[in-house]
């Protein structure tokens, strides 16, 4: 069976590098440094557009893309692109490093992650916690919110973070960015499945939605 580990391989998670170095960089939305600057609804959404048609492009018509029947593939469902849903998070890091979370995949079996900080943040309201993992360079969160099962993925959301605007103390969370694991759309794939910790009672009407492709 093939294992999906939470992140997008090939011409899309290329394009998901230049998307931060190009638009949340050069795009005067988050320096490399983490701190925050001011941002342009539209250019925003725009550039969120085009990644998502880009993503598009690479299910239609790559090997690596989950989707067998490409032909049949008219595209995945998202929530419109929301700038209020790209919070800052203050990190508090784990003391122990050496510190590692089991994490249950969707086909039964079990890997282990490198538990890295957890991630203090605003939402709705209300202040959030959750954790993030790290697995070789990638840095994730895996997690379900008031949406699951019902707009997106029961089993949960995956949101990956750019190293270059991880700090000591603080990152930027991008919802907007959230995705189905491959396991969503094609059963041959084991997902990890979000810790229990990282269910959010708030709705997270941001990122990918979910539609079951026949």
């Amino acid at each position: 069976m093939i294992k999906n580990r939470f992140f997008l391989t090939g011409l899309f998670l290329l394009s998901l590098i230049v998307l931060y170095y190009t638009f949340f960089d050069g795009g005067n939305i988050t320096s490399s440094s983490g701190v925050d600057e001011v941002i342009d609804p539209a250019t925003y959404r725009q550039q969120v557009d085009l990644k998502r048609t880009e993503k598009d492009k690479f299910m239609r018509t790559s090997t690596e893309s989950p989707f067998t029947d490409k032909s049949s593939f008219k595209g995945l469902t998202y929530f419109a692109p929301d700038p209020s849903y790209r919070v800052t998070a203050r990190l508090e890091p784990f003391a122990d490093k050496t510190q590692k979370l089991v994490v249950g995949m969707s086909d039964g079996s079990e890997e282990v992650y490198e538990k890295f900080a957890h991630a203090v943040f605003s939402l709705e309201g209300e202040a959030h916690r959750l954790l993030i993992v790290k697995q070789e360079n990638t840095y994730s969160i895996l997690f379900r919110d008031a949406t699951s099962g019902k707009e997106t993925y029961g089993g949960g959301r995956y949101l990956e973070l750019d190293p270059a605007t991880l700090t000591d103390t603080r990152t930027t969370l991008d919802f907007n960015t959230a995705y189905n694991p491959y396991c969503a759309y094609n059963p041959g794939y084991a997902c990890p499945l979000p810790p229990a910790e990282n269910t959010l009672k708030v709705a997270v009407k941001a990122g990918e939605k979910y539609i079951p492709h026949e």
